[in-house]
């Protein structure tokens, strides 16, 4: 009888504390673009107007149902109804005029953008959905220190103050990432551009080699981060998109969500005729990205992106046919009918765990794929690659003296698996219009490419207003090369193995609190840039092993904050970035390079961004912002063969860029952006004896918003490109090289006047 008292006493207390939980409301407070949980988020309740706060792992507990606002600095106000006995995953979009105020996450130690020690700019999705969606040139090309070159929608190089100017196609020294997921492969090559913006919420920019939590790389890290469903909603979303050169554009996305797991599907279908000849486009994007929270402790991410792409080349052109029939495409690619048809896609699953309130583990396993085959008029090549990698960290805080310290640590194990043949391209002996034709195997090589980073970052606030940051990474990197074509006198075996030193990259920063809004920053860092295994052959067919990857110190000073009670939005870097061991592509024939170290490169440059609201009504807000990127990159050493270019500027890169862009934004519906660019002078050639014109561009868009009914809602817009029809070159080859007494071909040239529009429905169900 006791015993059976002492059983409902037990169970009657066990009652009582469920019903007590059960009244209540918990929930977590998230970034809606990259899932960083936000801490001391205000939380009021509209009726009685009492406040609570989340705490610094973004979780918060209430008392009463209501609708609540969540206020946070730097992110854009969100009401919710929240009920008794439920748990919520709040979900905050960055506000685009507070950008110093976002909780970023470049190093993977969250911290408000305005306390880093690096410079480092976001693009937000706002920014996104007011470019023109089909390529990231005019976004990226907003941004300070960056320039992005684009000779159609599938040839395009990006380079970060400087970096990867040097690389005739296509991007490299500069890492980038898609979420967790490298994109970047074994050789340092990047492609960023096959991408569906329309799938991205924002890209986060860290420039120069100042990462250590991301390789350490010269030029620095382009993160994609993909949009993520949005918990506890159902919608689907539909656009239409029509415009110059043949060009139609669909594209759909898909939310499907509970409280605690979110799906995002967005698939896209393009097609250009484009500008020039040859220069026809199609592609297929699809792309998924889940989430889902387990209690308090743990969350899984799954990201998966596919892309299928045929883009056929007009390649550059020679100056008389820039200046009097641009639309050409190169004789010899127009004859072989020139294309790349690929497939490519990335793999990946993170698992986050939260041991305690102290330390947090992330993982994430990812594979990617590339399948390409692309006839060329001097042969056709075939290549497959596959890549495999983990990453793992841990980011953890605590006090060190009774001050805060923020760290993370974690390392990188990235393999890759490149299949590579040739053939010979017969086009010339069938009759016009014919196109590619496959001949004989001229070469087989598998190549294994193999790196591993491991790193370590620390945040100390040695004092109140004073943080020092300290990083360092530990590279590895391997080549293994297989020929597998069959041995003849004119084809000797390349098969061998190229092995780095390892190569360890420090890093030292400050940030200073001014002012209340204002703080300055001042880094020491180094960096490196690996030399893909096609640089250390040597024409006899023999790995170059006396080759070393160009490695640089970089140096900088900025400063960034508001102003004015808060009406201005500013920053402002200083640096300086000396590389050795400068890695030049030296041309032996038509298709066939080798890489040489010739020499020292001096990169200085200021960037300055500065963003106001001009009016700022309740109904009605004006924004403008202006950027203005200053150079002044030197070959302070280069000697090429017989010629000496010490002192020379660098090629490939304008020596200044401005942009102004205005936005408006109303009630009514109306929205629109006004974007001015002014881009000066390309050196061409090493020996600075020909450069490119320095132009202006000007780009618009405006559209109308409108709630159809509670579920239904319309976005109509148009664009125009290049309203006064600019004649300039997209993109420079530089020190093309003239072919059977042909003139150099240094021109892609850009595209006249152009316009687009659509139409968007989203409907909530």
């Amino acid at each position: 009888m006791y015993l059976l008292k002492k059983i409902i006493f037990i169970l009657s207390i066990l009652s009582y504390f469920n019903g007590y939980c059960q009244l209540k409301i918990t929930g977590i407070i998230i970034d809606s673009d990259n899932n960083i949980k936000l801490p001391s988020v205000k939380i009021t309740n509209v009726k009685t107007e009492t406040t609570v706060t989340s705490n610094q792992k973004g979780y918060f507990q209430l008392t009463e149902s209501g609708t609540y606002s969540f206020k946070k600095v730097g992110y854009i106000s969100k009401l919710v109804s929240l009920k008794m006995g439920s748990n919520y995953v709040i979900q905050l979009n960055l506000n685009p005029n507070q950008i110093n105020e976002v909780v970023i996450f470049g190093n993977h130690i969250p911290k408000k953008l305005k306390k880093s020690t690096a410079s480092i700019s976001i693009i937000s999705s706002k920014e996104i959905e007011y470019s023109n969606n089909l390529n990231p040139v005019s976004i990226l090309n907003k941004t300070p220190g960056v320039f992005m070159q684009t000779g159609a929608l599938s040839t395009n190089r990006i380079t970060i103050r400087g970096i990867g100017s040097r690389n005739l196609y296509g991007t490299s020294k500069i890492r980038a990432y898609f979420k967790d997921i490298p994109l970047t492969n074994g050789s340092g090559e990047t492609n960023i551009e096959d991408f569906e913006l329309g799938a991205i919420s924002r890209l986060e920019i860290i420039k120069g080699a100042v990462s250590s939590t991301f390789g350490a790389g010269l030029g620095g890290t382009i993160n994609l981060i993909p949009k993520q469903g949005v918990f506890n909603k159902q919608a689907i979303n539909n656009e239409f998109l029509l415009g110059s050169f043949g060009l139609v554009k669909s594209l759909t996305s898909l939310n499907l969500s509970s409280k605690f797991n979110s799906y995002k599907m967005v698939y896209s279908n393009t097609h250009s005729d484009g500008y020039r000849e040859n220069n026809k486009y199609n592609r297929q994007t699809f792309t998924l990205s889940s989430s889902h929270f387990f209690k308090k402790k743990d969350e899984l991410v799954f990201l998966t992106s596919f892309v299928n792409l045929k883009a056929f080349i007009p390649s550059s052109i020679n100056k008389t046919n820039f200046v009097n029939n641009p639309k050409s495409a190169a004789f010899t690619w127009k004859e072989a009918m020139g294309f790349e048809d690929s497939k490519r896609g990335v793999l990946g699953l993170s698992w986050h765990h939260q041991f305690n309130t102290n330390i947090k583990q992330v993982t994430s396993i990812f594979t990617s794929f590339r399948k390409s085959y692309e006839p060329r008029p001097f042969n056709i090549l075939s290549e497959t690659t596959l890549a495999i990698g983990i990453r793992s960290r841990l980011v953890g805080n605590g006090k060190l003296f009774d001050k805060t310290i923020n760290w993370t640590a974690g390392g990188e194990l990235f393999r890759d698996t490149l299949k590579s043949e040739t053939f010979e391209n017969l086009y010339e002996e069938y009759p016009p219009n014919t196109g590619s034709i496959k001949g004989n195997q001229l070469s087989n090589f598998k190549e294994k490419r193999n790196y591993y980073n491991m790193f370590f970052e620390t945040n100390y606030d040695i004092l109140d207003k004073t943080t020092l940051s300290i990083g360092i990474n530990l590279n590895k990197t391997s080549y293994t090369l297989k020929d597998r074509f069959p041995i003849e006198e004119n084809n000797p075996d390349q098969s061998g193995t190229f092995k780095f030193k390892t190569i360890m990259s420090p890093k030292f920063g400050i940030s200073q609190s001014l002012f209340k809004n204002t703080n300055a920053f001042t880094s020491i860092s180094h960096g490196f840039s690996p030399i893909s295994l096609n640089e250390t052959l040597l024409p006899d067919g023999q790995i170059n092993t006396n080759l070393n990857p160009e490695t640089g110190w970089n140096f900088e000073v900025g400063s960034r904050g508001t102003a004015f009670d808060n009406k201005l939005q500013f920053s402002i870097s200083i640096y300086r970035l000396n590389i050795k061991n400068l890695l030049v592509a030296r041309r032996t024939s038509e298709d066939q390079f080798i890489g040489v170290n010739a020499g020292k490169t001096q990169h200085d440059g200021i960037e300055v961004a500065l963003n106001s609201p001009l009016i700022s009504k309740k109904n009605f807000k004006i924004n403008c912002s202006t950027n203005l990127t200053l150079n002044n990159y030197k070959f302070k050493e280069f000697i090429d063969g017989e010629n000496d270019f010490s002192g020379n500027n660098l090629t490939g890169v304008p020596s200044k860029v401005f942009n102004a862009i205005i936005d408006i934004n109303s009630n009514s519906g109306i929205y629109g952006n006004l974007n001015f660019q002014y881009v000066g002078k390309i050196p061409i050639t090493d020996s600075n004896t020909l450069y490119s014109n320095s132009y202006n561009l000007t780009n618009c868009k405006i559209g109308f918003k409108k709630n159809l009914n509670k579920s239904l809602k319309m976005n109509i817009f148009i664009g125009l490109n290049n309203i006064f029809d600019t004649h300039y070159a997209s993109q420079i080859l530089i020190n093309a090289t003239s072919f059977n007494d042909s003139a150099p071909r240094y021109y892609y040239p850009g595209n006249p006047v152009n316009y687009y529009s659509g139409i968007n429905f989203n409907y909530t169900f």
